[in-house]
């Protein structure tokens, strides 16, 4: 093996279906053929979350966990979950709800990581 293929890191993301190649998260978030499309929390560590993406060229869906792309925000984390609480207003009980949540509870991080990556700038052509 030669000093070249050691140094070489893995993809960031493979296609499960078409075997499309994303090198990076940012070519992958770019992509105007992927699109966000649900979230599916693990309440238990909320990290282990999946984001759902739809692949528009195949038609494949895919996921990264809330771990792969927390580092994208860095606001205030709270500790108290309010889930099932008179107050929640059930987002996370919803996959295809995206929108953040106002509540200072202990999931909102990761409601406002789904805006976030939702209102990622597409690139064509990727």
């Amino acid at each position: 093996m030669s000093a070249t293929e050691n140094t070489q890191q893995a993809p960031f993301k493979v296609c499960t279906s078409c075997k499309h190649v994303w090198l990076e998260r940012d070519d992958f978030l770019s992509d105007a053929n992927v699109e966000l499309v649900g979230y599916q929390p693990h309440f238990e560590e909320l990290v282990a979350g999946l984001l759902l993406f739809n692949h528009l060229k195949c038609g494949s869906t895919l996921a990264l966990t809330v771990e792969e792309v927390q580092d994208l925000y860095s606001g205030e984390v709270f500790s108290q979950r309010l889930t099932g609480t008179p107050g929640c207003l059930g987002l996370c009980q919803h996959r295809d709800e995206l929108h953040p949540c106002a509540n200072k509870c202990e999931c909102a991080w990761v409601r406002r990581i789904l805006a976030i990556v939702h209102d990622w700038p597409k690139r064509t052509g990727i």
